[in-house]
């Protein structure tokens, strides 16, 4: 069984991750993965220095997120060629590390809007919320503001859009963790049956 997990930022989408980690799934986080591939020496470097050029490389040689973020969020081509380097990267760690796995959990932030993860998940889960509690979340965390979680949120897709490309859907708006977690036990029964917990 392979699931692709998607939410916007703030929705919770990390924590039900590992929820059902707990619940016996293999959890193949995206955003980790990207983040291994533009560090130092990391496989995309090299491309990403080509197109964009050395004033988005750090010192230490590898990619200079916050930079990056700002370019990307103020120049959509940029976003879609960054994407076109990343993505398919992306997809080739994942599916080795989910080689082996009976039950797989894919957290991609962007499943709605990339066309590399549609056709390789069996099911999609998107853990909603409302784009004011999303706002009230990410502006608590440190560096940031509650002006830069909507900036964020604007360049992702709706919610309208996420939840037409679900299976299910959780809202987490105002769930508490308890809640959320007994959601998704029941979805992973639903989905794969009772299975041993924290056998992944």
């Amino acid at each position: 069984m392979r699931i692709g997990l998607t939410g916007g930022i703030g929705s919770g989408k990390s924590t039900a991750a590992a929820m059902l980690q707990s619940l016996g799934w293999r959890c193949v986080d995206t955003d980790a993965i990207a983040r291994r591939l533009t560090q130092p020496d990391g496989p995309a470097m090299a491309a990403i220095a080509s197109r964009f050029g050395q004033h988005l490389i750090a010192p230490d040689g590898g990619l200079d997120r916050v930079a990056m973020r700002k370019r990307v969020f103020e120049d959509p081509q940029a976003k879609a060629q960054l994407e076109g380097i990343l993505h398919p990267l992306i997809v080739e760690v994942a599916l080795r590390q989910a080689a082996d796995a009976p039950a797989v959990v894919f957290d991609v932030p962007l499943l709605t809007e990339s066309h590399h993860w549609r056709a390789r998940v069996e099911r999609v889960l998107v853990i909603d919320c409302a784009e004011e509690v999303q706002v009230s979340r990410v502006a608590q965390r440190p560096g940031w503001s509650a002006e830069q979680a909507r900036s964020v949120i604007a360049t992702q897709a709706t919610r309208t859009q996420r939840r037409q490309v679900a299976d299910a859907v959780i809202d987490n708006s105002q769930l508490t963790i308890a809640e959320l977690n007994a959601s998704l036990r029941g979805l992973s029964r639903h989905w794969r049956g009772p299975v041993e917990e924290s056998s992944a």
